[in-house]
């Protein structure tokens, strides 16, 4: 069976592609990630062929309209998703030349997309192959889909629709404790990190002396530069006796190295680093917290934009986090919500609780055999959202 995995445009979108991607090749199956051009290398990083389909950076589809217009950049949570919506949509029409020429080669027999790769709906429509849609991280993605549908209508138009198709699977890795009650029917699946390697060293896998904290802004805001959230976390813990890591890419490693010598700085392996780290501070980041509940570790999340924001408040609301409002995100909040987190035993508790229900989903190997039933004709694959096994 040949299966097409679409990936978008950040790091985080194919590394939450790739367990299942992995899983169906290691099966046996023919597996193809795309994405934009500069997701390539991850892609490859992960062990896949890579297909680039846009030519373009995520940065230029967020910056520019269709016809090369400067966007505004949204103000309120409203604004967030409508902008979100829109500009995968415009991910998605910049792939569609890439994904023809692909696929008029190379049909494959199942479409897989992320939770945005909108591209991923259409070609399966255009083909008419089984669409599934998996899910990057546990935010409620399709609440973006009406803007990407309004982004994408010379699309729909040529296929004779007239909004996004729905997915013929759905695959959540979201714990069942944090779904909310809106959440489409969905194939459960267990998450597991597959976030970049690099030679370990042995303080990325033992405790020292002081508890450890992990701060990471993801991959977006340091592709924005905007290195200023990183450093200004690190000053608001300085009060703190613990250890910092700074997770963040190499491209902007070395300026802060100079400025915060006292931290451990550079890109790490999220998946060892962050199950001896006691807290995880990071900017309302889809993988990144699912990475901290994969380990069990408590999280405080200090929102910079995107549409997790929400999904973030349901982990506080379950006792595993805390999420700062713009009011408490001053240098004495973060010290106040950092002390908490790692003084109260309930947070580290709470959070072992959702490492447990992730560990009980099914595995990525036992999810390939749905897409193998899902494209044989004849068969009845709709998901059991109690066991996480299909009927």
């Amino acid at each position: 069976m040949k299966i097409l995995f679409i990936a978008s445009g950040s790091p985080a979108t194919v590394f939450a592609l790739a367990p299942l991607a992995t899983a169906a090749r290691n099966a046996g199956h023919d597996v193809f990630m795309g994405a934009i051009d500069d997701m390539v290398p991850y892609i490859a990083s992960s062990g896949l062929p890579a297909l680039s389909l846009a030519p373009s950076s995520i940065r230029r589809f967020s910056t520019m309209d269709r016809a090369g217009n400067p966007l505004r950049m949204p103000e309120t949570p409203e604004e967030e998703l409508d902008f979100a919506g829109r500009w995968f949509g415009r991910i998605a029409a910049g792939s569609m030349e890439a994904l023809r020429n692909l696929t008029g080669a190379w049909r494959p027999d199942v479409v897989v997309g992320g939770s945005m790769s909108f591209a991923g709906a259409l070609i399966a429509a255009e083909l008419g192959v089984p669409y599934v849609r998996q899910a990057w991280d546990t935010g409620d993605a399709w609440r973006t889909d009406p803007a990407a549908g309004e982004e994408l209508r010379p699309e729909l138009a040529e296929l004779g629709l007239d909004a996004l198709p729905e997915p013929d699977l759905f695959i959540d890795i979201c714990p069942p404790s944090l779904r909310p009650a809106d959440a489409p029917e969905a194939q459960m699946m267990r998450w597991i990190p597959a976030n970049g390697q690099r030679e370990l060293e042995p303080w990325m896998y033992t405790k020292g002396d002081r508890p450890r904290v992990c701060v990471t802004s993801g991959s977006r805001l340091v592709f924005a530069r905007k290195t200023g959230f990183l450093r200004g976390l690190v000053a608001d813990m300085a009060a703190l006796n613990v250890e910092t890591v700074i997770a963040t890419l190499d491209e902007v490693a070395d300026e802060l190295r100079a400025e915060l010598p006292e931290a451990r700085v550079g890109w790490v392996p999220l998946d060892v680093v962050v199950p001896t780290c006691d807290l995880v501070v990071h900017h309302a980041g889809g993988v990144t917290a699912l990475t901290a509940m994969n380990a069990g570790v408590p999280q405080l999340i200090v929102p910079q934009g995107g549409n997790f924001v929400e999904a973030g408040q349901r982990i506080s609301d379950f006792g595993a986090a805390r999420t700062l409002t713009p009011e408490e995100n001053d240098p004495q909040g973060v010290e106040k919500a950092c002390r908490e987190l790692l003084t109260n035993p309930s947070y580290a508790e709470r959070a072992r609780v959702l490492a447990d229900e992730i560990a009980a989903l099914p595995l990525p190997a036992q999810v390939v055999g749905v897409l193998e039933r899902l494209a044989a004709p004849g068969t009845d694959n709709r998901p059991d959202t109690e066991t996480g096994s299909t009927s």
